[in-house]
């Protein structure tokens, strides 16, 4: 997905675990937990409520109220069945057929058939909206249907991936009769879904209001009564309002600080647990190799020799992230440490030796680039760690400038800074969706970057193999050549925190290898 714009993925429910924070007691009865409403804050609002138009955020509220036809039950990092059965029904993975299971319908009563998912999936490229999914789906060629419950998929090319992109909220089944097959459905605040909850009332960036489908058919299994989502400006009002029992959890939003304090034994924390789990957002430099100062690959080299990822997660992030050595995170296939392999601990005299051998003088003027509104308060701060770890080493005179978003977007697209930082939530739990976007002419980094061999080769023969846990040696090949290039330099992965009154179970299991909140997991407890 693109930076979050979706902010995600990783096996992340699957390496939970809980602290608690303070307080223990008997809530109410089993009999009663499992129907009553839970409470959730969260910053993060939808954007739109219409699937063809979101390749960002809304995926939270997609999957709680629309149904796909894979989806990633919590403890799995392959597409299950959904709302379908389906498989590829050829060797080289250009053909894919789901059977949809009998008797599916809309929220509203009308049939979900096979040609409502050939609709569904169609719109999506007719309307192909401005930060929307289209671009998910660049090697699907047909939508075919047979009969009321079988729907073909055929693709331009070998794609094992597909039915990872099939799971993902962004391909979300509509009613036909609700959306327009060629313009997005008018902002009315409402939703036609097959999903667990139906959206009885919306308020943008205030409230949503989420009730159980009882025409629901999937692999969800609901454990209250329904949910009411209130969105907040900031995470400073959330957390007050989680310590003042106005809502029952918190997903999405919490600061470094925010957590590290809610760790400790202060009497405000009284009654609350905090759920950890490992996430798959990443955080990277870019390097873009046609401008003068990083053209020369010496220089990227010593930039990866002299960062200390350990002092940097430390300092900044004070312990709620952790070190990254490869772009495809811990919890993912194909996840190495070779950066470490490479380049091991921050040294100043190998990286001296590296811009010796490579011709270059010192100190090597450097200027990184930042957006200051997309990934938190904290990212200033990290940038000037950058610049003192590579100023401290004599090596580099270091200038840090940031940007707001939609400048700093600009700015990289057309070439304008040497390095800078980015950030990636990907689509899916798959090590293709942690390199195949960043690499060729024409990616989501706005700055070329050709590796033949890892897009004409490696990255084909991985699409041809539909068992994706037989295909880390072409991702592993891949990776080794990125160390080398150092065109990406991964600095860390975050760790993913649910706040929650002690009273609230699941949370360790709400999180699905997208990073994405399964609603229906969260309940209370019948007792503690």
């Amino acid at each position: 997905m693109h930076v979050f714009n979706r902010t995600s993925l990783q096996a992340a429910a699957a390496l939970a675990s809980i602290s608690l924070i303070a307080g223990c007691g008997v809530f109410s009865d089993p009999e009663s937990a499992g129907e009553k409403r839970i409470t959730i804050g969260t910053t993060s609002s939808p954007s739109t409520l219409d699937p063809a138009a979101s390749w960002d955020s809304s995926w939270e509220m997609f999957r709680n109220v629309y149904q796909t036809l894979l989806s990633f039950p919590t403890g799995t990092t392959v597409p299950k069945p959904d709302a379908a059965e389906c498989k590829f029904t050829d060797k080289s993975s250009r053909v894919f057929e789901c059977t949809l299971l009998e008797g599916l319908t809309f929220s509203n009563g009308h049939k979900l058939d096979a040609k409502a998912v050939q609709y569904s999936i169609e719109r999506i490229r007719t309307i192909d909206a401005e930060g929307g999914p289209n671009g998910m789906l660049g090697s699907l060629d047909t939508v075919e249907t047979v009969g009321d419950r079988t729907v073909v998929f055929k693709l331009n090319k070998p794609d094992a991936t597909f039915p990872f992109v099939l799971a993902t909220p962004a391909m979300s089944l509509v009613d036909p009769a609700e959306y327009p097959a060629d313009k997005l459905r008018p902002k009315d605040g409402k939703v036609v879904g097959s999903g667990p909850y139906v959206l009885d009332s919306y308020q943008e960036r205030k409230r949503a209001e989420l009730t159980r489908n009882p025409k629901y058919k999937g692999f969800a299994d609901r454990k209250n009564g329904g949910v009411t989502i209130k969105y907040f400006d900031d995470s400073e009002a959330m957390v007050k309002a989680l310590r003042d029992e106005d809502i029952d959890a918190t997903y999405r939003g919490l600061t470094a600080q925010e957590v590290v304090s809610l760790q400790t034994d202060d009497p405000r924390n009284k009654g609350l647990q905090l759920v950890e789990s490992t996430g798959s957002d990443i955080r990277y430099l870019v390097f873009n190799s046609e401008d003068p100062s990083v053209a020369n690959p010496a220089v990227r080299r010593a930039v990866a020799q002299l960062v200390d990822r350990d002092e940097l997660v430390s300092k900044v992030y004070q312990g709620t992230a952790e070190p990254l050595y490869s772009m495809v995170p811990k919890g993912i296939a194909a996840h190495t440490t070779k950066f470490f392999d490479t380049y091991s601990h921050p040294d100043k005299k190998k990286a001296a030796e590296i811009l010796e051998k490579g011709g270059v003088s010192t100190p090597v003027a450097l200027s990184l680039w930042y957006t200051t509104d997309r990934y938190g308060s904290a990212t200033a701060a990290e940038f000037t760690e950058l610049k003192r770890q590579l100023e401290a080493s004599g090596l580099f005179k270091v200038t840090v400038q940031g940007k707001p978003w939609t400048e700093f977007q600009a700015g990289y697209q057309k070439g304008e800074y040497p390095v800078f930082g980015r950030g990636w939530f990907p689509d899916f739990p798959d090590p293709d969706n942690f390199i195949a976007p960043f690499l060729g002419k024409k990616n989501v980094l706005g700055t070329p970057y050709l590796s033949p061999r890892i897009t004409d080769q490696l990255l084909p023969k991985s699409r041809r193999q539909s068992d994706r846990g037989a295909v880390s040696k072409e991702f592993v090949q891949a990776q080794e050549i990125m160390v080398q290039d150092v065109r990406l330099l991964p600095l860390w992965q975050g760790k993913l925190y649910i706040a929650a009154r002690d009273d609230i179970g699941g949370g360790e299991r709400a999180l699905d290898p997208q990073t994405v909140m399964q609603l229906w997991e969260l309940h209370r407890r019948a007792s503690w």
